[in-house]
């Protein structure tokens, strides 16, 4: 990893999702949306779990990629990866987009953004690169959103 991706992921944990995040939700005036009920809420609740457990296991595929004492990698299968090449950001942005819709707060919004903005970027790149490591990379794959991008 690049030493200035240090500061970058810094910045945007520490700042924009600590700082923008915590001020509203901490703030004295601050009111939960009314524009849900209980069971909407607990929808989202539950939508985020599952997001989160997808997301576990893109990771566990990931690990498992490369055989151990071998150098060589494989194509990740399962858990999404059959639609994307970066199934692990896709279910990433899924949980931030849940966050987000259930707290109503600018900073949920804006973090969502920057979120989304470089795991696309990581996405791209790594799409590209799996295209060039393996001539038979399913040609039908996106980078991160099925059938967008």
């Amino acid at each position: 990893m690049p030493f200035f991706n240090l500061f970058k992921n810094s910045f945007h944990y520490w700042i924009i999702c600590g700082v923008l995040n915590m001020y509203f939700f901490v703030h004295p005036l601050y009111t939960p949306p009314a524009w849900a009920n209980d069971q909407i809420f607990t929808g989202f609740f539950v939508a985020f779990f599952i997001f989160e457990f997808l997301n576990l296991q893109t990771h566990a595929v990931l690990r498992d990629l490369r055989k151990p004492g071998s150098s060589e990698r494989g194509i990740p299968h399962g858990w999404g990866f059959g639609m994307v090449s970066c199934a692990n950001y896709l279910w990433e942005s899924l949980c931030w987009l849940m966050f987000a819709v259930q707290g109503q707060t600018i900073g949920g919004y804006i973090f969502l953004i920057f979120s989304v903005g470089q795991m696309a970027e990581w996405a791209l790149k790594k799409h590209r690169r799996y295209r060039k490591e393996f001539p038979d990379y399913p040609k039908n794959r996106k980078a991160m959103f099925p059938f967008i991008l």
